[in-house]
């Protein structure tokens, strides 16, 4: 049995719903929860013969933040929603994802759900920050720290925009 990594890459366009978001120094953490149905995440996933793009949702998700720093979160990510947007032929693109859902990569019947919990933020000043937190995939969890930029518009959505790059082993017969 050999092993392959692959190199999961995520980015994130989530949106948060909540008026209680304020800049105005500090106060008690506030929780936004992630709005699901506009939130975006893009992964990339790469091989040494090609790479392949598509979305997946989140099936749940929230920052915490204090007046307007990013203190902590935690996000759900439904692996079965994985989709594929690079394959334009129907019938490959189906075994594509198939594959994608069996046991030889994410096993979505049996973890249908990753997760991303922040562990520690440090803010690199403005909207920059650095975010460690631990990413569960397939019950495996690995640390991954990466950097992120939180904007608000001054409406009650607010906007985490940036990359989750993590290399995972797989396991090949």
């Amino acid at each position: 049995m050999k092993k392959q990594n692959i190199l999961l890459a995520l980015a994130a366009l989530l949106v948060f719903a909540n008026a209680a978001w304020a800049g105005n120094g500090p106060q008690a953490p506030t929780t936004l929860k992630a709005d699901v149905e506009k939130s975006t995440l893009t992964w990339n996933g790469k091989k040494v013969t090609g790479e392949h793009t598509g979305t997946i949702k989140l099936s749940n998700g929230s920052l915490q933040v204090n007046g307007a720093k990013l203190v902590g979160g935690s996000f759900d990510i439904d692996m079965n929603s994985i989709v594929c947007t690079d394959i334009t032929d129907a019938e490959y693109n189906t075994k594509f994802i198939g594959h994608m859902k069996s046991e030889d990569f994410f096993n979505t019947a049996k973890f249908p759900t990753a997760t991303f919990k922040i562990t520690k933020v440090k803010a690199k000043g403005g909207q920059n920050y650095d975010v460690t937190g631990d990413l569960t995939v397939k019950g495996i969890t690995k640390p991954v720290t990466f950097p992120v930029v939180l904007k608000t518009d001054g409406t009650p959505s607010t906007t985490i925009s940036r990359l989750i790059s993590n290399s995972w082993q797989r396991n090949k017969s």
